[in-house]
Parts: structure tokens; sequence; C-alpha cells
């Protein structure tokens, strides 16, 4: 199987790098200075369930490429308009796309743009990040990605990349039920992304104050009353996971979002709260939560594009 990845960041070099680990080659579609980064230091991972460094395959450009079986699409949500742009010239007839973006308003645009025939859904679930000298960073024991078509069939391609991803350190599933499970994601990162952005902390640091545990459980509890609504009831297995990280006092968990922030970058608040907000409304479920998060998120934009940090 051929497969390209756009990006070699935190989450698209780590699936990648393990990838090529265990012997399926990878090319790596990236900038021009992540490019160089790459080829004069290699990819570098560092995680628990081993450190790895190697010299990959890099491109800028897709132009005159022969099509790839399976793109893997790894960008944030604001950049989805010119990764499609980027991975237009390698998309095939028989290509599969699995973006592992969060949230779910992706899946709209690539349907669009290169037919939901092509479109895998797609679920990662790990926690990393880029180190400013370009390694990549893993954070806990998360390494998991679920994928599968958007009707809930197994097919054939869907089990072979299974096949594939079971020669690595990584944890795959082929889902036959995809869209509930990037629902249950999305339930989760909303509410993480939204409660760590607007307080600025950890989860375990939220939690230590007098109401802190309970107002992010109320959060989970509307978030999921917004997936129930929209036809995917959170199962009760998923409500008690997170209600019990969310009442955890030492947990150090934060979202990448607040990362973001952190680093004074762009955020995906749009594509995650926008999104739930929207469909808040929609259906009649209390929006004030949501509001207040967005509101938050829009100001920081604000100061972000004046400079004023």
């Amino acid at each position: 199987m051929r497969i390209l990845c756009l990006g070699a960041g935190a989450l698209g070099g780590y699936f990648g790098g393990r990838l090529i680990e265990a012997g399926t080659p990878v090319t790596f579609l990236v900038r021009p200075a992540r490019q160089q980064n790459l080829r004069e230091k290699g990819l570098r991972i560092e995680s628990t369930y081993g450190n790895y460094s190697t010299q990959v395959n890099t491109i800028t450009s897709a132009e005159g490429c022969e099509p790839f079986d399976l793109i893997l699409l790894s960008c944030k949500a604001y950049d989805l308009d010119s990764a499609m742009a980027a991975i237009a010239p390698a998309v095939g007839p028989q290509t599969m796309i699995l973006p592992i973006l969060n949230g779910l308003s992706h899946l709209d645009r690539l349907n669009e743009r290169f037919g939901s025939a092509r479109v895998l859904g797609g679920v990662a679930k790990i926690a990393a990040t880029l180190t400013e000298d370009g390694t990549i960073k893993h954070l806990n024991d998360w390494r998991y990605l679920i994928f599968g078509e958007q009707n809930g069939q197994l097919s054939e391609r869907v089990m072979a990349l299974k096949a594939i991803l079971d020669t690595t350190s990584l944890v795959a599933t082929a889902s036959s039920d995809i869209m509930q499970v990037m629902w249950e994601k999305l339930v989760h990162l909303s509410t993480i992304a939204g409660m760590t952005c607007l307080m600025r902390a950890s989860v375990g640091e939220i939690a230590r104050t007098p109401s802190g545990s309970a107002l992010m459980t109320t959060f989970l509890e509307t978030n999921a009353a917004i997936a129930t609504s929209e036809g995917y009831q959170p199962s009760d297995a998923f409500m008690a996971e997170y209600r019990a990280i969310l009442a955890n006092p030492q947990s150090p968990y934060t979202a990448s979002m607040l990362r973001d922030i952190e680093r004074k970058g762009p955020t995906e608040g749009d594509h995650i709260i926008g999104f739930m907000l929207e469909k808040a409304r929609k259906h009649g479920v209390d929006a004030s939560m949501h509001q207040i998060v967005m509101m938050h998120l829009q100001s920081y934009e604000q100061r972000r594009a004046a400079g004023r940090f």
C-alpha cells in the first residue's frame, strides 16, 4: 500500500513514523522548512513505547506523483482548504483518504471535494506535541487509531489497512460504526477543549477548585445531549469514563487547543465549539456554556490578530 502522509507534525509524524518502523514505506508531504528539518535531523519520536529516529522520504508538492493508495490527513481544521488543494494531485480513483482531524464538519467538505466513496471516517486518540527542534514527543500511553467506511461497511480496503497497522505498535480498530465513534470523540473533545481553554488550566487544576468537577461534568452532559439529539447517544461506558476523568484532581490533561493558545497560535474553536453551539441551538439544548467558551476563544483571536500579547 502506497501511503502519503500530509504533514509530519505530532500526529502525522507519529503515525507515519510507526508505520515506517514496522517496514511500511511512507512519503510525507510537508512544507519546505519541515523538509529541511527532516533532512538534517531525521524524523524523531520520543515515546514510552520506544524512541525512534529515521530518515524519511519527503516531498513539498504532490504535482506529478502517481496516485497513492492511502492519504493520511492530519492537518488542523483551519488548514483544510490548503490541505485539500495540496493532496488533490495525489488522489486517484482508488485512493482512500483518512482524515484524523478533530470534529466532524470536515467530512462534508472532503466528501464534496473528493466524493464520499474515497473518504473514510477516522479518530485518533493520542496526546503528542512537536517540540521546537522538530522532535515528536508522545505525552501519554494513548496511541489509538479508529477508522471505517462512513456507511459502516467493513470493506476489503479497510481490513487491508488494519492488517498493515497491526504490524506496528499502534492500536488500530476497524469500526463498523465510525460515525458513533466520531460523535463520542467530539463530545469528549468539546468538553475538554472548552473547559481547559476557558479556565486556561488542566483538568486536574480545574477539579481542585470547589465547583470545578461539577461544572466540567455539566458541560460533558450538555455535549452528550447534543450528540443524542443528532442520533448518536454516547454509551454508558463512555460517560462513566469521562466523568471519572473530570473528577480526577491529579489529571494533567489539557486539550491541544489550549496548547495552541499558549503558543499564541490559531485555534480550531469554530470547528469544535462553534459546531457544537450551532447544533445546540438547532436542537434547543442549553447553549449558554458554549456561548461563553466561544466568546472567550473569539476574544482571544481578536487580541491575537492585534498582536496584543
